[in-house]
């Protein structure tokens, strides 16, 4: 007999259901699972094999032959044993087919027949709602997850028996409640806040018009002026995630494995950290069938690289694409994929090789050719996508040894918030949360200018010999400081700061 069921595994950071197509007929007893499964699929046999007859339950040794279609996609989710299993037994007679019609199944089983938790649950689930699948099986570690979507009946029975008694009739299983889970608390209590750092004004507001605008920083500065103080401060004073924002992140990270044991909705933004020995896989994401990167997981959050020009040249290269066009394509034999990055570039180097060049406290050892070898590194397209480029100075005593109170991230956060929600509503028919995510065509709608600042920003851009690029970023940037202003023009004051912000290291 033939039974058909549907189950779900993830491509990208998207969810793709499977249709588990399952024939038994009389023949040779085997076992075969076609449609491209990976190892963990190809295993499956075992464990569906065993977990049946652990649960007490009949599987006739016929030739069973399982297709997973589409059969051209590679197969690498454990979750599909479920729906192999249910399909098994449908096929058999064991499980009536019109049980599973517009259902999903999706779970790992136990040799015993214990359902087990998955990766990824999160984006199947929201593929298969799109496509008007309406009730879905999970196992009891995925119900906060799969319930964070709305519309949809979840079921999680313990076992397989369970499961099998419910689709026969002969026991009962309700849906699951929504509860209240949170993993990560909005704008919780952050350890690092901005009235720790002493001094360092011009860097702070750098940081909160980046904050508000979504911008790119590069910091350079002496070893010890904070510029690593500053950038983990980053954090505290963003805006909550947007309910479509939080969306996109949790499936990433559910992809990843990465929700904790309650799977709830994160509503704060991702912060990254990678080591200057990271490599481009790790960074960009790769593999045989492409999993996310650095810039991925970072998605809606700051992506911070320390020590900028340690990191490898291929590394650095790579991370422009993202930074242009807030996604990264990978191709491979397997599939070629796209991987959401929208983010916060926050970048710190030092001055030289030894760090000391311009202190007038520490001579510098490096020689003309080593700095500019060093600052080298870094190509002028990757400059150029960086919107601000300033210099922090060592911290003076007197503001090290004042008593002043600082302002705390809450009233900075209070500043940036209300820019973010400017820019929302007037981005809002793109589909766009902030500033820094504005084409070329949205800058000469939205980035107007007074006569002051063109004449301004002319100057500057055949003084200094601007990029194309270089010019739109330096109006963004205008554009974001307005908005903290609440102006809805761009004045000579704002093209000014933008222009300082942008010109206050010379790479030359």
């Amino acid at each position: 007999m033939f039974a058909k069921v549907f189950g779900s595994t993830t491509l990208g950071v998207e969810g793709q259901i499977i249709s588990v197509e399952v024939d038994s007929s009389n023949g040779l007893p085997t076992f075969e699972i076609v449609g491209l499964p990976n190892t963990s699929v190809r295993e499956s046999k075992e464990r569906v094999r065993t977990a049946i007859k652990n649960s007490n339950l009949l599987m006739r040794m016929e030739k069973i032959t399982i297709n997973l279609a589409p059969a051209d996609l590679k197969k690498d989710s454990s979750g599909l044993d479920l729906p192999i299993a249910v399909g098994i037994l449908s096929a058999q007679g064991v499980i009536p087919r019109d049980k599973i019609q517009d259902c999903l199944f999706t779970a790992e089983l136990s040799l015993e027949g214990k359902l087990c938790g998955i990766r990824g649950v999160l984006p199947m689930i929201v593929s298969a709602r799109d496509k008007g699948i309406k009730k879905f099986f999970v196992s009891t570690e995925n119900v906060n997850e799969a319930l964070l979507v709305d519309g949809i009946e979840v079921y999680a029975p313990e076992n397989l028996s369970d499961l099998v008694r419910f689709l026969q009739g002969y026991e009962s299983l309700y849906p699951e409640v929504k509860k209240n889970v949170v993993t990560e608390n909005p704008i919780a209590e952050f350890q690092d806040d901005f009235a720790d750092v002493q001094g360092q004004f011009m860097a702070k507001r750098a940081l909160e018009i980046a904050a508000a605008g979504g911008h790119n920083v590069l910091m350079v500065g002496v070893p010890g002026s904070g510029k690593t103080m500053l950038a983990k401060r980053l954090s505290s004073i963003l805006p909550e995630l947007t309910p479509e924002e939080a969306l996109e992140v949790t499936k990433i990270y559910s992809i990843e494995g990465k929700l904790g044991l309650n799977g709830g909705l994160i509503t704060k933004r991702p912060f990254q950290n990678p080591n200057h020995d990271a490599s481009t896989a790790s960074m960009i994401g790769g593999g045989t069938i492409p999993r996310p990167g650095q810039v991925t997981l970072a998605h809606h959050g700051v992506l911070f690289l320390d020590e900028f020009p340690e990191f490898h040249k291929s590394v650095l290269e790579a991370l422009r694409e993202p930074l242009e066009e807030r996604k990264i394509t990978i191709s491979r034999i397997n599939a070629t994929l796209t991987f959401p990055s929208s983010i916060i570039l926050i970048c710190s180097m030092n001055p030289c090789p030894c760090g000391w060049y311009g202190d007038p406290e520490h001579p510098c050892r490096c020689t003309q050719n080593d700095i500019k070898r060093y600052t080298r590194r870094i190509s002028g397209p990757l400059l150029d996508r960086i919107d601000i480029h300033i210099r922090v100075p060592k911290v003076e005593y007197k503001d090290l040894a004042s008593k002043r109170k600082n302002e705390p991230s809450s009233e900075i956060r209070k500043r940036v918030t209300a820019a973010r929600v400017i820019q929302q509503e007037r981005l809002k028919p793109y589909h766009l949360f902030c500033n820094a995510q504005m084409n070329h065509a949205l800058i000469g709608k939205f980035c107007q200018m007074t006569d002051k600042a063109e004449e301004l920003l002319e100057l500057v851009y055949k003084k200094k010999r601007l990029s194309a690029r270089s010019y739109d970023r330096i109006k963004k940037v205008g554009r974001t400081i307005a908005d903290l202003e609440g102006s809805e023009i761009i004045d000579n004051v704002h093209i000014g700061e933008a222009v300082k912000l942008r010109n206050d290291v010379d790479f030359d």
